[in-house]
């Protein structure tokens, strides 16, 4: 079957978040970029605009401006109210309450629907995956991936994240992933560790990385992962 509005909850974040959450350096934007689970941000937007070559994929691109913009209003009020109700694990050193947090984010996705109908017709926003991707073996410089693996480490099993990060290493020279906590709890993931041990023997290279960000107390970390050569 596949995805519905109703499974998605939508919440985009901005290139300033990108530089931080995936620690970007201006070298790292002079090269190609896929943006992978990449949502409702306007990190395609505001990178195109400076330039950057971006690819951004995500299931919910199969969906209308509309559409998209009908499921932010109904999915907000309760992503305030659960942000209200779990201040205590997170860090609100850049925002002064959920509310404003909130009006953020609302206009971080506003950019995102502006700019969506544009990014079709570019193919800058295309309906894709993980764990299978249809891109060329190292088509990228970079990938990153946010707010999913790890995020999601009770829906997403083990295998689905190894399946998922050796995909991304397949198209990308490197590969991003923050954060490695698990959504809301904050719990490093349990998919972590046996990532860490088992794709080293298959010839990656891992690195768990501080990053200058952290929202959700704890996650404050990416994981980096340089395919095999």
């Amino acid at each position: 079957m596949g995805l519905t509005l109703k499974q998605v909850v939508p919440w985009g974040r901005s290139l300033a978040d990108y530089r931080q959450m995936f620690a970007l350096t201006d070298a790292d934007l002079a090269g190609s970029i896929l943006d992978s689970a990449a949502g409702p941000s306007s990190f395609n937007a505001e990178a195109t605009a400076q330039g950057t070559s971006v690819i951004s994929c995500d299931p919910i691109y199969q969906f209308s401006v509309a559409e998209i913009q009908q499921r932010i209003q109904q999915t907000y009020p309760k992503i305030i109210e659960a942000l209200d109700d779990n201040r205590d694990r997170f860090v609100w050193d850049n925002f002064s309450s959920p509310q404003h947090l909130g009006e953020v984010r609302l206009a971080t996705m506003d950019r995102f629907l502006a700019d969506f109908p544009q990014g079709i017709a570019q193919k800058r926003y295309l309906t894709q995956t993980l764990p299978q991707l249809s891109f060329e073996t190292g088509q990228f410089d970079l990938a990153l991936c946010g707010h999913l693996l790890f995020s999601y480490s009770e829906q997403l099993d083990l295998d689905f994240h190894l399946n998922a990060i050796q995909e991304l290493a397949r198209v990308a020279r490197e590969v991003r992933i923050f954060p490695i906590v698990t959504n809301f709890a904050g719990d490093i993931s349990p998919h972590l560790d046996p990532i860490l041990a088992q794709l080293p023997q298959a010839g990656y290279t891992l690195k768990v990385e501080t990053v200058p960000y952290e929202f959700q107390r704890g996650g404050k970390q990416m994981l980096r992962i340089f395919p095999a050569q």
